[in-house]
Order: structure tokens, then C-alpha cells, then sequence
């Protein structure tokens, strides 16, 4: 049964926040954030993901939502770190909406390449409210930060446009002005984990990684039950074998799936039929370009992800950056 906490938090209005364009980040009132009510009807029901990970997800969100005691008991700042990483159209979106709208907390959609300075970073930070969201999506290609090593080469330019560094960026996250306030949400999203450097990624600042992967047999269930109403046992096992002989072969994304069901919503059999087709075309071109994972000993999807994640956190050139030590690091439970 839900708590009295957990209907007030969904029932409750949220906000979406960008931070305000123009010179010093301020709006035409001074403000540093501009809101318009969210909407987003994203929900962990909805999302195209496996069921077990929908629920760790959730499960740790709940924890974290839970444990302000944990926190001040163990001297930790109250707020945690995740990071989105997958090909696009996997619903990273979707996901950031979706904890929104369970914890019933607000998003801060930071816009780095309208920030000019740490110190800006730093104000706007200050000026987010306890039970937020603060996204920072495609981390990757946001802006070109500049490490602390060639800070002085770049110096001459720092009156021409951004000047935010890592180190600047990882303060923010788990410095000493990320404490600046309590029950915070920061969640990265990028396509390629493999450009990150390795210390943006380590506990305590993304302290859970999520792959956001091509859709699977389950996924393709659920999407099926949100744009045409099928439940278990609707669709002939005929089907259901031949969608999950080729779902993972096909590589096909649940924005790709919803795209076709919507498109045939009308039409229930002719969605699901095209939707078929749509995959066996993707499994042959796969097949034809020698790009089809989990053959000879390859790579599957999963393993490929893990594997990119490895290769970013093993990352030689992210060891020699000393970034500014933290109070607020993670710490075993």
C-alpha cells in the first residue's frame, strides 16, 4: 500500500526548469531558471525496459527518497548520481520523466553550452530546489571542457564564449557546492560512454549506471500493450515466438517500435505484421553488412555496453587530471 509521502509526491504539480539564455544567465527579472508546469506522462509502467530493471531502478530511487537519516548518519550529502548511457532513441528522455513523476520531484534541464563560467555553474546550482532533478543530457557533445591540464594554454581565450573545465563540472556534481542543499537527483545521458572521462563516471557522482539498450522481447510486450492494447495471451504464440526469434538480432530501438505502432495504431494486426517485417529487415541488413552481434563468438548488446563502459572507466588519460577533493564522497554501506 502507498504511503500518504508517496500519493502527495505523485499528486503534486512539478516543474521543468532551463536555465535562462542570454548574457550573465539571468532573465529579464534577474532569474537564473525560467519553468513551465511538466507534463510528461512518462511512467515506469510505460517505459520499454525490462521489468527486473524497472524495479532496481525504482527500488533504489525509493531508497534514496527514504534515507535522509542514512545520510546525515554517515556525514554524506543527500543526493545521488546516474548516468544514461545507450544509443539514441532508447528512451533516456522517457527515463529521466518517468523518476520525475515517481519521486514527484522537479527537473533542472541545465543547458551547459549557455553557461560561461564554473562560477555561473556554481549560482545556478545554488539556486535549484531540494527534491529536483538536475539532467545534463549528451554530456558527450554539450561543450568541449577543458581539463585542468591545458588551462593555462587556453587561458588567452577565456573572454571568448564558455570557459567551464572538468574539474568546474565535477564540483558541481560532488564538490563542496553540490552540498548547497539536500535531496538531489543528478543524472548525466550520453550515446557514447567511451568519449566520458573516466572521472565523471566513479561512484559518487554517477553512482548507478543504467544502459539504455535496444528493445527486447519484454520491452516490445510492453510497448505493444501502451499503443495497441494487447495483453498477455492476445497474440497467437506464433507471434510471440517470431518476435522474440529476431527482436535482439534486429537492434531495433523503442522509438523505432513505437514510431511503427503508431503509425498503424488503427490497425492492430497490420502494426504487428509490419512491425515483423521491419525486423526481419534490420536482422538481413545486419546480417549482410556483418554487423550482427552474438555470431562466431562476437559481442552481444549487453556485453558490447559492458564492455564500452569498462574501456571509459579504464581510460588512461583521465588518471593524470587531480580534480579538487570532495567532502561529499562515496563511501562503502
Amino acid at each position: 500500500m502507498e504511503t500518504a509521502n508517496e500519493i502527495r509526491r505523485k499528486n503534486q504539480d512539478r516543474l521543468l526548469y532551463t536555465n535562462s539564455r542570454g548574457g550573465g544567465g539571468m532573465d529579464s527579472r534577474g532569474l537564473p531558471w525560467e519553468s513551465v508546469p511538466f507534463k510528461h506522462p512518462s511512467t515506469f509502467e510505460t517505459l520499454a525496459m525490462d521489468p527486473a530493471k524497472k524495479r532496481r531502478i525504482m527500488e533504489d530511487l525509493k531508497d534514496f527518497a527514504e534515507c535522509e537519516s542514512f545520510y546525515r548518519k554517515t556525514g554524506r550529502a543527500w543526493k545521488r548520481g546516474y548516468l544514461l548511457y545507450g544509443p539514441p532513441g532508447t528512451g533516456k528522455s522517457s527515463m529521466i520523466a518517468a523518476m520525475a513523476n515517481y519521486l514527484g520531484y522537479d527537473i533542472y534541464d541545465l543547458e551547459l553550452a549557455e553557461v560561461r563560467s564554473n562560477s555561473e555553474l556554481r549560482k545556478l546550482l545554488m539556486k535549484t530546489s531540494s527534491k529536483s532533478i538536475i539532467v545534463i543530457e549528451d554530456i558527450d557533445c554539450s561543450i568541449e571542457l577543458k581539463n585542468r591540464r591545458s588551462k593555462k594554454k587556453q587561458r588567452g581565450d577565456e573572454g571568448n564564449g564558455n570557459t567551464i573545465t572538468l574539474s568546474g563540472l565535477l564540483n558541481f556534481t560532488d564538490g563542496l557546492w553540490s552540498c548547497c542543499g539536500s535531496e538531489r537527483i543528478f543524472v548525466f545521458t550520453t550515446n557514447h560512454i567511451e568519449k566520458l572521462d573516466p572521472a565523471l563516471l566513479r561512484s559518487g557522482r554517477m553512482d548507478m549506471h543504467i544502459y539504455m539498450s535496444y528493445c527486447t522481447f519484454a520491452s516490445v510486450k510492453i510497448l505493444l500493450k501502451n499503443y495497441l492494447g494487447y495483453e498477455e495471451g492476445d497474440l497467437s504464440d506464433d507471434v510471440l515466438k517470431e518476435l522474440e526469434r529476431v527482436v535482439d538480432k534486429a537492434e531495433i530501438t523503442p522509438a523505432d517500435v513505437s514510431e511503427c505502432l503508431i503509425k498503424n495504431r488503427r490497425d492492430k494486426e497490420r502494426a504487428v505484421r509490419e512491425l515483423l517485417e521491419d525486423m526481419k529487415r534490420r536482422v538481413e541488413k545486419n546480417e549482410k553488412n556483418g554487423k550482427l552481434r552474438g555470431l562466431n563468438g562476437s559481442l552481444t548488446v549487453a556485453d558490447d555496453a559492458e564492455e564500452q563502459e569498462k574501456r571509459a572507466l579504464d581510460s588512461p588519460y583521465g588518471e593524470e587530471e587531480e580534480i579538487e577533493d570532495s567532502i561529499c564522497k562515496n563511501s562503502e554501506d
